[in-house]
C-alpha cells in the first residue's frame, strides 16, 4: 500500500470545514484518482490540515498524485500546499 501525503497551512477553519464538508458529499475520490482511502487531519488551533490518499500500487499513487496536482483546493480554504510526500505503508491498524 501507498500513500500521498499533501500537507496544508494557514486554512480559514469556517472555510476549511465547508471544504471537508463538500469532500464529505462526493461518492468517492475525483475522477482519474484510483484510490482506495482517503483520511484528513486537521490542527487543533494552527489552520494546518493534511490529506492522506492509500492507494494499491505504485503505479495507482503515481496516477493519483499526477492526478491530484492538477486539481486546486478552493481558494481559501485549505490556505497554501507547503509540503508533498509520497511513501510507503509499511504498517497499518484500526483498532
Amino acid at each position: 500500500m501507498f500513500a500521498r501525503v499533501a500537507t496544508f497551512e494557514g486554512a480559514d477553519r469556517e472555510e476549511m470545514q465547508r471544504a471537508v464538508e463538500g469532500i464529505r458529499q462526493e461518492s468517492g475520490p475525483p475522477e482519474g484518482v484510483p484510490a482506495t482511502g482517503f483520511l484528513m487531519l486537521a490542527g487543533l488551533d494552527d489552520g494546518k490540515m493534511m490529506a492522506i490518499g492509500f492507494f494499491a500500487t505504485r503505479e495507482d499513487l503515481e496516477a493519483g498524485n499526477a492526478r491530484l496536482n492538477e486539481l486546486s483546493p478552493p481558494t481559501g480554504s485549505l490556505g497554501r500546499r507547503t509540503a508533498l510526500d509520497l511513501m510507503e505503508v509499511k504498517f497499518r491498524t484500526d483498532a
